[in-house]
C-alpha cells in the first residue's frame, strides 16, 4: 500500500460508519449495507483523480454521492426489507408456528458497535427499528431524500446535487416522504427528534423485562407492556397481538431447555440475547436476538429475529457453559 492509498483509506475511515449507517438506513440490511460502503470505497479510490480535479464536493459529501448511488442502483434489484406485520395478520396463538419464510427480504436489527459513538445523537430514532422500518416503504428517490436532508443534514441545494437533480424536485420528494411516514410511524414517532442514548429508565424497564421473562412471570410482565404491544418473530411471517398472545404463543411454543437472557447492542434500544441450553446439550447455543421499543416506561413492541448466525456480528459468544451450580 503506497502512501496516497494510506492517506486516502484513513480519510474514509472517518466517515465510514456514518456511511455504513447511511447505507443501512437505505436498504435495511447491515449485511449489504457492509457491502455497499465496501463498493463505494473502492469506487471512490478508483474516481480520486477526477474528484481532485472538479474540486465541487467535500469529501464527505463526495462519498454520500457514491453510497447513495450504489444504494439506489441496489435498490432497483432488491424487494423491500419487511416486519412480519406487512406480510401477515396477526397470528392464532394457538396455532402452530409456520416455517421460516426465506423468499421474503427481512429487515435486519443494526449493531450499536457499528454505530459512530460521534453521531449517537443524531442517529437515535433514525436507527430504531420503528423508523428504519418505516421508511423501507417510501420509493427508494424519497428515502434518500429524506435520509440526506433529515438525517446526514445536507441541505435542499447540495441534497439535489447529489441526487443529480433540482432544488425544487428535493423539497417535492422531501414532503411526500415525511407525509408517507405519518402511515406508518408510531403516533410519537411521527415528528422525531434527535434524542440521547436509551434512557436509564429505558434500559430499568427492559431489564425488569427481562427478569420477568426468565422467571416466565407473566403478572410482573403486565405490569411492564402496554396492552397492545407487538411481538414479531422474522423470519417468520408471524407476530402476535398484545402480551396474552405472546403469553398462550410462548406457553404451546417455547423451545424445550434451559434459556439464558444476555444484554445486547443493537439500533440504539434495549436489546437482549436469548441462548438455548437444550435437553441433551452441554451448552448454551444462540437461539434469537431480541429488540425492544419503549415509549413512557412500558414495552411497547419486541422483534426477535430467531436467526442465530446474526449474533457473531453484534460481538456475541456462539456458546457457553451453564454457570456452576445451574444444572
Amino acid at each position: 500500500m503506497d502512501a496516497d492509498e494510506i492517506t486516502f483509506s484513513a480519510l474514509f475511515e472517518r466517515h465510514r460508519r456514518e456511511l455504513q449507517a447511511h447505507c443501512y438506513r437505505m436498504v435495511g440490511s447491515f449485511e449489504d449495507a457492509e457491502d455497499l460502503v465496501q463498493d463505494t470505497f473502492v469506487r471512490a479510490w478508483r474516481g480520486r483523480a477526477g474528484f481532485r480535479r472538479e474540486g465541487r464536493w467535500s469529501f464527505r459529501a463526495w462519498l454520500y454521492r457514491i453510497a447513495t448511488n450504489r444504494c439506489l442502483t441496489h435498490l432497483t434489484r432488491r424487494t423491500p426489507r419487511l416486519l412480519p406485520a406487512d406480510v401477515a395478520r396477526a397470528a392464532d396463538p394457538e396455532a402452530e408456528v409456520p416455517s421460516v419464510v426465506s423468499d421474503i427480504a427481512w429487515l435486519d436489527p443494526y449493531p450499536d458497535r457499528l454505530v459512530d459513538p460521534h453521531e449517537v445523537a443524531v442517529a437515535r430514532e433514525t436507527l430504531e427499528i420503528a423508523f428504519v422500518a418505516a421508511i423501507q416503504h417510501l420509493p427508494p428517490r424519497q428515502r434518500a431524500a429524506l435520509i440526506l436532508r433529515d438525517v446526514a443534514g445536507f441541505s435542499a441545494r447540495d441534497t439535489a446535487r447529489l441526487l443529480g437533480t433540482s432544488v425544487p424536485a428535493v423539497n417535492s420528494a422531501l414532503q411526500r416522504a415525511r407525509s408517507g411516514l405519518r402511515d406508518r410511524l408510531p403516533s410519537r414517532r411521527v415528528e422525531w427528534t434527535r434524542a440521547e442514548d436509551p434512557t436509564l429508565e429505558e434500559h430499568e424497564v427492559a431489564r425488569c423485562y427481562v427478569e420477568a421473562l426468565e422467571r416466565r412471570d407473566f403478572a410482573a410482565l403486565a405490569a411492564l407492556v402496554r396492552a397492545d404491544a407487538r411481538f414479531s418473530f422474522p423470519p417468520r411471517a408471524v407476530w402476535y397481538d398484545g402480551l396474552d398472545a405472546f403469553r398462550r404463543a410462548s406457553d404451546k411454543h417455547a423451545a424445550p431447555g434451559e434459556h439464558r437472557l444476555v444484554p445486547a447492542a443493537a439500533n440504539l434500544q434495549p436489546a437482549f440475547a436469548i441462548y438455548l441450553q437444550a435437553p441433551g446439550k452441554r451448552r448454551y447455543h444462540p437461539l434469537a436476538l431480541a429488540v425492544l421499543r419503549v415509549e413512557q416506561a412500558r414495552v411497547v413492541e419486541v422483534v426477535h429475529w430467531d436467526r442465530p448466525e446474526l449474533f457473531e456480528a453484534f460481538g456475541l459468544p456462539m456458546s457457553f457453559p451453564p454457570s456452576r451450580g445451574s444444572n
